[in-house]
């Protein structure tokens, strides 16, 4: 089946979130914004046990990735929630800083087209280092590419997930042969393979078994 094995799907798509997850957390970090620094930095963690799970054949480290995902799932959809100000949330409060910081969004002030001005009022009584920060021109509006980030999060979580768990419910078809069966397209080999690995009593090493059955 060459590369386009099942285990292969899995690990590109972990690495797809993987990469999504850390070009996040260099944003957040560049905003300040502790609660999602903290909420990426264990996604990169469970990312990393995933990819570690399916390249060394261990099951209960994509158990831990699945029921983690849909934690980050839930915590996505809060944070969409947030930005779009849905049941009474506000995004100008400091949630996202838990509340040790007045930092907004990095993309407030940094988004596409966005020109950012320093003006310092001129008004006497008002201390010179004291500014204001005027920011025009934004083609998109910071909230909604938020939003954005965490709808790319959410479609990255929901597809491996559910390939793991559909295929994970349907392993005992399998039951009475050692190793998956050839397929005659990828969708079938990917399946095969799959849900060889996730069989009950093959958590060993696949090639190992494989050299010994042709002896």
């Amino acid at each position: 089946m060459g590369c386009c094995t099942g285990r292969c799907t899995l690990i590109f798509l972990c690495s797809l979130q993987l990469l999504a997850a850390l070009e996040r957390q260099i944003f957040d970090f560049l905003g300040f914004q502790w609660a999602p620094i903290l909420g990426n930095f264990l996604q990169i963690i469970v990312v990393i046990l995933g990819l570690f799970g399916t390249i060394q054949f261990r099951p209960r480290y994509i158990v831990v990735y699945t029921v983690w995902t849909a934690l980050w799932v839930t915590w996505n959809v809060f944070i969409i929630c947030f930005y779009l100000e849905v049941g009474g949330l506000s995004k100008e409060t400091d949630l996202m800083t838990f509340n040790i910081s007045m930092h907004r969004s990095w993309w407030r002030e940094h988004g596409p087209g966005c020109v950012r001005r320093v003006v310092r009022p001129s008004s006497p009584g008002i201390l010179e280092d004291y500014s204001y920060v005027s920011v025009t021109g934004c083609i998109i509006d910071f909230q909604y590419l938020e939003v954005i980030h965490s709808a790319i999060q959410i479609l990255l979580s929901f597809v491996p997930t559910v390939l793991v768990l559909a295929l994970g419910t349907t392993e005992k078809s399998l039951a009475g042969s050692s190793l998956p069966p050839p397929s005659k397209t990828w969708t079938q080999g990917c399946r095969a393979e799959l849900q060889h690995f996730f069989r009950k009593g093959e958590i060993g090493d696949a090639r190992g078994r494989i050299s010994l059955n042709k002896q």
